[in-house]
């Protein structure tokens, strides 16, 4: 939550700044400048100085943030059942099961992930001005797997700093189809939004951005292989794009970018059995590890991953 704030400007801040919302946005990093112009324009600052935003007061004025309480989130708390790895006032890590959508959105308007934060962590202190938490980083619906999530608008800019410059482990497990992979390959291809199915993603189209997958094969079976794959980026459907597009190798039942019939006519009884009603793919993120964006404390957790995964390998195994 924002706490009351004096600003008292000084003549380093006249020689640094001409304008009144920069030196702001520069003293309020939890807040975006657009929020800043809001609360200025509502009076949330105050000063015995006339203030205008695109002008720097003189050295000397004191400006003070009386902030309002953050905004009830619209998004509904929700008692769903979390698998809680770690937690503390700033962030909490969870081991999301596959099946929870992360984030409310037409068609799942709520039973999500972040419903399940809104009622767990009654310590939220809100993003921007609103009491929400802050997702930096997705799993898909199908997705099982470690997940992050901050509690306040530092730590969220903090943790967005470590994604966006890459300054985090991230490894996952996948069972693919196909069985002659190399041992070891870096998948490098940009990903975007395809230009014929608004609802899949696609390499080396428009507005693509760049990706890069670093994939090693565990375990070889029949038809199938246990993959483990290391992010260096964190595209939409990254490791199933790059992995079904480039390497012919599609995740073991991914109804969106697998081969289903043909997988299906290459597994045993047994497999097919045990995933006839299983509807996500099978990826699961297995390890997460960076420093803790306030404390700087070295974070590293790994969740094995879910008991049909593992049973889908003995299927495998014993069909060899």
């Amino acid at each position: 939550m924002l706490s009351e704030t004096e600003i008292t400007i000084t003549k380093e801040d006249a020689e640094n700044f001409k304008r009144l919302d920069t030196l702001l946005a520069s003293r309020l990093p939890d807040l975006s400048r657009n929020l800043i112009k809001k609360l200025f324009e509502q009076g949330h600052f105050k000063s015995e100085h006339k203030l205008e935003l695109k002008k720097l007061p003189a050295p000397g004025v004191r400006i003070l943030f009386d902030p309002p309480p953050p905004a009830p989130s619209e998004i509904k708390a929700q008692n769903i059942k979390l698998d809680i790895l770690y937690e503390d006032e700033h962030l909490i890590i969870i081991n999301k099961q596959a099946g929870l959508v992360v984030h409310p959105a037409p068609g799942n308007p709520d039973g999500t992930l972040v419903n399940a934060i809104l009622y767990h962590c009654k310590d939220l202190k809100g993003i921007g001005n609103e009491m929400r938490p802050g997702i930096v980083h997705r799993l898909d619906k199908g997705t099982s797997g470690i997940m992050v999530v901050a509690k306040d608008a530092l730590t969220h800019e903090g943790l967005v700093n470590l994604f966006s410059k890459h300054d985090i482990k991230r490894k996952y497990q996948a069972i693919v189809l196909g069985s002659k992979l190399p041992e070891e390959q870096t998948i490098k291809a940009p990903i975007g939004r395809s230009p014929h199915n608004r609802l899949k993603m696609a390499c080396n189209v428009k507005n693509a951005k760049d990706a890069v997958t670093h994939m090693k094969v565990e375990q070889v079976f029949k038809y199938f292989s246990h993959l483990e794959l290391t992010l260096e980026t964190g595209r939409t459907h990254q490791i199933r794009v790059h992995l079904s597009e480039l390497m012919n190798a599609p995740i073991l039942n991914d109804h969106t970018y697998g081969k289903i019939k043909q997988e299906r006519s290459l597994m045993s009884s047994d497999l097919k059995s045990l995933i006839y009603e299983y509807d996500y793919p099978f990826l699961h993120a297995k390890l997460l590890g960076f420093v803790h964006p306030i404390t700087k404390k070295k974070l590293l957790f790994e969740q094995t991953p879910p008991k049909i995964f593992q049973r889908a390998l003995n299927c495998l195994e014993t069909s060899l």
